[in-house]
């Protein structure tokens, strides 16, 4: 269970990713170049930015389907959709070769993926935490995160063999980009046969058998559990604005930009990137162990701490100009990111009632991605623009930082709850927000009782 789960998502988010980094390092010139090159790079990481805004499309459709038929069918369909969009990329002509057109099937299969997208990390936590005994939980939730430091890792390592190697100089804008894309067909087909082999999970199992599905899953959820949902967003938030600013494609692009402050190669740049991914990676392995010992809250409170505390110094290192500095930069900052990542999948999983949870965890994923990770290089190049200095694009981290800060303080931190649909009941009487008069009292009958 844990290499399918891992498997699955790392060739996900193989595919999402290498458009991040393509988008400041290709797009911005073969796609969306008669903008200008400062319009043309906020286009670039717009069109980054689109795909998110589609996600909750993707999240309402796995969640009604993965709640009625199961998770395994919707891990299996939406791996394929990602793939196919993917691949039709790097087929895709230029904008010199059909103009307009060029961009409009790039934004277009960027919308198919963010539907994907919008279903995927779902139905991966569910199948992990679901499988997994109680006390193991926070482990167990980190086998579909550790896919996206994995599918960064391996998308910012094949786009440096390309530039470095491979197809480097003029060759990697003329055909080398492509490559990334295309592979993707292959690792798609890897990920399809794994993630046929994987049971279904045993809490949907049991739901099936008893025929106590929810008729319209999204519907009860908005309806019972709205509060639970924008506080479960806005705790992703935060992680998702330091992971698209930095590990994703801004950074790529600030410090490789030949004009700019910092004028590194775009290959040692990658480089920096990849072994920041394989810290994020080890961070949050680490998570897992770490939210299982001490409580899912604590361990993202520990890690919004640590981010906040290098939302400046990242910048300054950066800006040095030295690819070493660059590196140190990136990996101290993935530190924080892999605290505030590896115990979601779980803490998501135990908030939510077993018949609409994949809809609950997949549609607070989705929103959560929005207002975190969605715009966050166009705002940072924008930022950027208007004040010349980093020191804005930090604040704006801190301040999403907060936020996430401020959501893990309000939700419960139940670990070890029962998932299954015996505990329903149980559940409907948790998923309301720890703050609130209602849950108060709920806490005191539970302690009399």
């Amino acid at each position: 269970m844990a290499f399918a789960t891992i498997a699955g998502t790392t060739v996900e988010w193989y595919d999402f990713f290498i458009y991040a980094q393509a988008a400041g390092l290709v797009f911005t010139h073969l796609m969306f170049e008669p903008a200008g090159e400062q319009i043309g790079l906020m286009l670039a990481f717009a069109s980054v930015g689109i795909s998110f805004l589609f996600r909750p499309l993707g999240a309402f459709l796995a969640g009604h389907l993965g709640d009625r038929l199961g998770r395994r069918v919707v891990l299996v369909a939406t791996l394929l959709l990602m793939g196919l969009a993917t691949t039709l990329i790097g087929f895709l002509p230029t904008y010199e070769a059909v103009g307009v057109a060029a961009p409009i099937m790039l934004v277009l299969l960027r919308i198919l993926q963010g539907i994907s997208a919008g279903g995927e990390w779902g139905g991966a936590a569910l199948m992990a935490v679901e499988h997994a005994p109680a006390h193991r939980r926070g482990l167990a939730g980190t086998y579909p995160q550790l896919g996206v430091p994995l599918g960064m890792l391996l998308a910012s390592g094949v786009f440096a063999l390309m530039t470095g190697v491979i197809a480097p100089g003029d060759a990697f804008l003329e055909w080398g980009w492509r490559v990334p894309f295309l592979l993707s067909f292959v690792l798609v087909l890897i990920g399809h046969f794994i993630r046929r082999s994987v049971d279904e999970s045993p809490v949907f199992r049991e739901i099936a058998e008893r025929k106590e599905q929810a008729s319209a899953p999204v519907a009860k959820l908005f309806r019972f559990h709205w509060p639970l949902i924008i506080a479960a967003a806005l705790l992703f938030a935060g992680n998702n604005a330091g992971g698209y600013m930095t590990t994703g494609g801004f950074i790529t692009a600030y410090a490789s930009d030949a004009d700019g402050p910092v004028a590194l190669g775009r290959t040692e740049v990658l480089l920096a990137v990849t072994v920041a991914a394989a810290v994020w990676f080890l961070a949050t392995l680490a998570a897992g162990f770490i939210c299982d010992a001490i409580g899912r809250r604590r361990t993202f409170l520990i890690g919004y701490a640590w981010l906040v505390i290098m939302a400046f110094p990242l910048f300054l290192l950066v800006n040095t100009g030295d690819i070493m500095m660059l590196t140190l930069g990136l990996s101290l900052f993935s530190v924080g990111l892999g605290l505030t990542y590896g115990p979601q999948a779980s803490w998501y999983a135990e908030l939510f009632p077993a018949n609409v949870r994949f809809s609950g965890v997949s549609i607070s994923y989705a929103l959560g991605a929005i207002v975190g990770g969605a715009f966050a290089p166009t705002i940072a190049q924008a930022l950027l623009g208007a004040t010349g200095t980093r020191l804005a694009v930090s604040a704006y981290l801190v301040i999403m930082f907060l936020v996430g800060s401020v959501a893990a303080l309000v939700l419960q931190d139940k670990p070890g709850r029962p998932l299954g649909i015996d505990s329903q009941e149980d559940q409907e009487k948790y998923a309301v927000l720890r703050v609130s008069p209602r849950y108060q009292q709920q806490e005191k009958e539970v302690v009399e009782a």
